[in-house]
């Protein structure tokens, strides 16, 4: 038997919802970021689909964000449909199953309707294997030809994709990253709406070793399938050793995590400015921490002078378990790291923005953020 011509039929979703210029300039930004991760392919496009021919990957065209599903078709002409079907059938073996269901669309001008061509296909089938059942509800097997004018493309698979929107229609963002599970997740999250995201990971001088960096290297490293030309950006910063000190000498040190992550926030809005993205994205969960109250977090927002998000604000931890092993991170982030030496026995959980402006004065927080968040100074 002669293997027919193929290609993949490749979905998206909310890219038709869009306006007509809107929806152009996002199909080709489709296509852009396919090339990238399949540069032997050959995608074009018609109104609601994009095909792929040549040298594709489906497990890496799963993960391009704005796919929502795709299948690998046989292509017929029209005026062979009847015997590409029948061979269609007979490559997968469909005299194995009791029922079946054919689902067609077409798009064109035709003489026939939808349920015309699935009538003539139907008893076409069934006079070749006179066992099979028709059960539109619940079949054994699945048959979609999509007849658009004069081609006819056959399938009879759907394989679910990363869905979303296409990566880098909405801009970039800086997301502050530990290699914990949270922050990764948060980084994908955002990733999936259309942001393209540059991962920052703060060095706590004094306070982390190497075994935290190569965990976040190895999460960072987890995310590249989704955004291959993903680098980690690592900042050392000695701020948190010299703020412990005078939170110690003043009996405050219960306000370390707060000042810490506030000079996080100022590293990460610096090195936005730099990288000219919108905003930045930390792994953030309410109540998770004490950090993470309301009362501490509009501590922290305070600190931002750019616009900060935070997807996973009210994920359980067990969501965000989940997700992080749908998407290929959790392993790297339960890799053994050591643990934060400055964190405090009692952190506060109610503080007030008054009291953590006050105190950073007091540690003499004036130093220079934009030399500290130069990558090349870490």
């Amino acid at each position: 038997m002669i293997d027919p011509e193929q290609v993949w039929l490749v979905r998206y979703s909310e890219v038709f919802l869009k306006s007509e210029p809107v929806r152009r300039e996002w199909e080709r930004t489709l296509i852009r970021n396919i090339k990238r991760v399949l540069p032997d392919s050959e995608p074009w496009r018609e109104r609601g689909r994009i095909w792929l021919s040549g040298v594709v990957d489906p497990e890496k065209l799963k993960s391009i964000f704005g796919i929502v599903s795709i299948s690998l078709c046989d292509v017929v002409p029209l005026d062979g449909l009847s015997g590409g079907i029948l061979a269609f059938c007979e490559r997968r073996d469909i005299a194995e199953a009791a029922t079946f269901a054919l689902r067609i669309r077409h798009v064109g001008k035709h003489s026939f309707t939808s349920r015309d061509l699935a009538e003539r296909l139907g008893d076409l089938i069934r006079g070749e294997y006179p066992h099979l059942r028709v059960d539109l509800d619940d079949p054994e097997r699945e048959i979609f030809v999509e007849v658009r004018d004069g081609t006819c493309y056959l399938f009879d698979q759907k394989i679910p994709a990363v869905g979303g929107i296409p990566l880098g229609v909405e801009g970039t963002l800086v997301a502050l990253v530990s290699g914990g599970i949270d922050s990764p997740v948060a980084a994908y999250l955002m990733m999936r709406r259309g942001c393209r995201i540059v991962p920052v990971y703060v060095g706590l001088e004094g306070y982390l070793d190497g075994t935290n960096l190569a965990r976040t290297e190895a999460t960072i490293e987890a995310l590249r399938r989704y955004q291959p030309d993903i680098e980690l950006m690592v900042v050392g910063d000695g701020y948190l050793a010299r703020a412990r000190q005078g939170l110690e000498e003043r009996g405050e040190e219960r306000y370390t995590c707060l000042l810490c992550k506030r000079r996080m926030y100022r590293i990460a809005a610096d090195v936005a400015r730099r990288e000219g993205a919108k905003g930045f994205v930390t792994g953030e969960s309410m109540g998770q921490v004490a950090s993470q109250t309301l009362d501490n977090l509009a501590v922290l927002t305070d600190a931002a002078t750019i616009p900060v998000y935070r997807p996973l604000i009210g994920f359980d931890k067990e969501d965000v378990v989940r997700l992080a092993r749908k998407i290929g991170t959790f392993d790297a982030s339960i890799t053994p790291a050591c643990g934060c030496g400055a964190v405090p026995a009692r952190p506060a959980t109610a503080a007030t923005i008054e009291t953590v402006r006050a105190l950073e004065e007091a540690v003499r927080n004036v130093d220079d953020v934009g030399a500290l968040a130069d990558p090349d100074n870490a």
